[in-house]
């Protein structure tokens, strides 16, 4: 029998006899995995956007309990909060004493509020016979619940500060108990709610 042309055999594989190939165990694999995708969800939570439920009725009927939303972070690196705008914030110390008669110092509230934005920086606002005042012009609202009870100001609102009320004025502890909040307590804007499956859509600034 002929022999193979060596021409024809295919190009031998060299030996460099070199170690095998060290494989990862598939645990240390999943928790790397793991790992990166909690540095990634915080990061994103921390400066971008997070995940945030209504637990109170003090923004009836905008938002009502359990309410999910989206509170995204990006604009106001950019832009300041307007009027209208749904926020969340950490609220100031005088709110600890306000809402929860919580003694001073050290009475500060842990939970983030949410509330709407009425008065920015510079403005004189007042309440009073049930109605806001912006610079002594009344303030169309079609969000409330009903109208506020109670008589506030007048006060110009402090620069970097703004004036935040629940739309369920005769219900909400806010503003008008423990005055602005500074802007460097501003988490971030609701913009969209994703729960409950009926109430799903984007957060309108103006209407509820």
């Amino acid at each position: 029998m002929s022999q193979p042309n060596s021409a024809d055999r295919p190009p031998a594989v060299a030996q460099h006899n070199q170690p095998p190939k060290h494989t990862e165990n598939p645990w240390t694999e999943a928790l790397k995995t793991i790992g990166l995708s909690l540095v990634l969800a915080l990061g994103i939570r921390h400066f971008v956007a997070e995940a945030r439920y209504i637990p109170s009725e003090s923004m009836v009927p905008t938002l009502e309990v359990n309410d999910r939303l989206i509170v995204e972070k990006i604009s106001y690196l950019f832009n300041p909060p307007q009027r209208y705008d749904i926020i969340v914030f950490i609220p100031p110390e005088a709110a600890g004493q306000a809402c929860l008669g919580l003694a001073s110092p050290g009475g500060r509230i842990k939970d983030a509020f949410i509330k709407r934005v009425i008065g920015l920086p510079g403005e004189e606002i007042a309440v009073r016979n049930g109605q806001v005042f912006v610079n002594g012009q009344p303030l169309q609202e079609n969000y409330i619940s009903a109208p506020p009870n109670y008589q506030w100001g007048p006060q110009v609102i402090d620069d970097n500060s703004y004036l935040v009320l629940g739309d369920n004025r005769n219900n909400s502890c806010d503003g008008h108990f423990w005055g602005p909040v500074p802007r460097e307590n501003i988490i971030g804007r609701a913009v969209f709610r994703f729960w409950p499956p009926g109430r799903v859509g984007g957060i309108s600034p103006q209407t509820p």
